[in-house]
């Protein structure tokens, strides 16, 4: 109860640390805040695009691949689902409402929205490390940005640093846990592969 009760004002965490990215933000060139606030918006659309890229890629590969790859969705579902869990266990305000003055990137969400952990860092590396473990250059390319993507929304000021470092964890976890697991469901889509679905999921290897 006592590390829950703490956890409703995180500035008493990193909240010194959360006002320093926020003033870095303030002071950067407005290109560059730009960028970061188009991509902490509609970056998560790029992970949709990467397992796209690993399902067509995996059209070609053997079937272990192709079901750690359709399973990459289904882990980050699960992700969210066990994050919005925590979100509902751990009702952190948002900084830019603990701390008024902080002049944010982007419109700071409405009270109720909760902070801790953050869902875009949940859902980018849940995704990453699921696809990790298909395709090992493609899950590297994934986890740098997934790392960005954690990173922008501190410095749009919707989150603190601790809700991102969490996020990554729980979605990494998550993923490390359920991907391996992937690879039993190999024998169905062997024998998806010789059915209906057959021009979907590729020949294999």
């Amino acid at each position: 109860m006592a590390a829950a009760l703490l956890a409703y004002d995180g500035s008493t965490i990193d909240g010194g640390f959360y006002s320093t990215v926020t003033g870095w933000a303030q002071h950067a060139p407005h290109w560059l805040d730009q960028v970061i606030k188009t991509w902490s918006a509609l970056g998560l659309g790029l992970f949709a695009v990467f397992m796209i890229g690993a399902w067509w890629q995996a059209r070609r590969a053997d079937s272990v691949v192709m079901a750690r790859v359709l399973a990459s969705p289904l882990i980050v579902v699960v992700a969210y689902l066990v994050n919005s869990v925590l979100k509902s266990m751990v009702d952190e305000v948002r900084p830019c409402q603990q701390l008024p003055s902080t002049v944010t990137l982007e419109t700071c969400p409405a009270p109720g929205d909760w902070s801790f952990p953050s869902n875009h860092s949940v859902i980018a590396f849940a995704a990453a490390v699921a696809l990790w473990f298909a395709f090992r250059r493609l899950g590297w390319v994934a986890l740098l940005f997934a790392a960005l993507m954690a990173a922008s929304r501190v410095w749009v000021g919707v989150h603190y640093p601790h809700d991102v470092v969490v996020g990554a964890l729980v979605g990494t976890v998550a993923a490390l846990v359920l991907a391996p697991l992937a690879r039993r469901a190999a024998p169905l889509v062997d024998k998806l592969r010789g059915g209906a679905l057959g021009p979907v999921l590729g020949a294999g290897a």
